[in-house]
């Protein structure tokens, strides 16, 4: 199986979505290889960044179900480097 290392962003602005989206990394535990999270209390918002080496599909489908919370934005930037575990 082919996966690649990626970098996900994900910005919360609406704070009900917080236990969802942890649901969700949640079930995608066993790709990620770590997650930083940061409060803004000024804008009341959270940062999270979420590196990730899994299959491309695999990335997609997480940013997808994380892009589809209400008042969550998420980007990924994917590396080129494919292993083949």
């Amino acid at each position: 199986m082919n996966t690649r290392v990626a970098v996900m962003s994900i910005i919360i602005e609406n704070s009900d979505t917080v236990e969802p989206l942890n649901k969700i990394l949640h079930e995608y535990g066993q790709y990620i290889i770590g997650r930083m999270g940061i409060p803004y209390h000024k804008r009341k918002i959270n940062i999270i960044s979420i590196a990730i080496d899994a299959p491309q599909d695999t990335i997609s489908a997480l940013a997808g179900r994380i892009g589809n919370l209400a008042g969550v934005s998420v980007k990924t930037a994917l590396s080129a480097v494919m292993s083949n575990e």
